[in-house]
């Protein structure tokens, strides 16, 4: 039996989850978790043999968590299911430790596949990205500047064009409203940008949000 935790903030894709887990019969869904912390909670609680985790949170989240994770339950396989297809959050996904990556407008029959590849101990990143992954220019060759973030500067990036305003961002990671301030300056630096609006513009512009 394959025991899954969901972690995802949004109560409609949840729910969209829970349907096609339903559909198959050898997994049994435990928990569910809208936060960071109720991931780490639940993992610990229900035992979970895979957890089914969205990159996009409130508390930890994407890299940080799935590092976490990782710390916490070195046996429990990650399979990411993310809104981005962008090869860089995937890289910096399977980087910190998932086992898998897709994004939500797989088909369900490829989040079925990619379920049971991910339980069985095997990895799956799904075609597309992969083939991003497999032929994007290594970040030295690259014009891309987000590439040379760090994976904090890249989350704080990441919550800033979601609209998270500083001090909102420093109490979900658990960081000082300074720090957060610094990391935002420092990415507007290395990304050549003079504020929050050149920010969107630019995380429209290369699909990552």
């Amino acid at each position: 039996m394959i025991r899954i935790l969901i972690g995802d903030d949004h109560a409609i894709v949840r729910q969209g989850l829970r349907q096609v887990l339903a559909l198959i019969p050898e997994v049994e869904l435990v928990g569910e978790a809208k936060n960071g912390w109720e991931v780490i909670e639940l993992a610990r609680a229900c035992a979970p043999s895979l957890l089914l985790l969205d990159m996009n949170m409130p508390g930890p989240n994407g890299v940080e968590l799935i590092k976490r994770m990782r710390e916490e339950a070195p046996r429990l396989p990650i399979l990411v299911l993310s809104m981005h297809g962008e090869s860089q959050i995937a890289g910096r996904a399977i980087k910190s430790g998932a086992a898998g990556y897709l994004t939500k407008d797989s088909e369900p029959e490829t989040l079925v596949s990619a379920i049971r590849q991910v339980a069985s101990g095997k990895h799956y990143i799904e075609p597309a990205v992969a083939e991003r992954l497999l032929f994007q220019p290594s970040p030295k060759d690259t014009a891309e500047p987000h590439t040379t973030l760090s994976d904090r500067e890249y989350q704080v990036f990441l919550m800033l064009v979601q609209g998270r305003g500083v001090i909102e961002i420093a109490d979900e990671l658990h960081l000082s409203a300074k720090t957060i301030s610094t990391h935002k300056t420092r990415l507007l630096k290395k990304l050549g940008l003079n504020n929050l609006s050149d920010l969107v513009r630019y995380a429209l512009k290369h699909d990552l949000f």
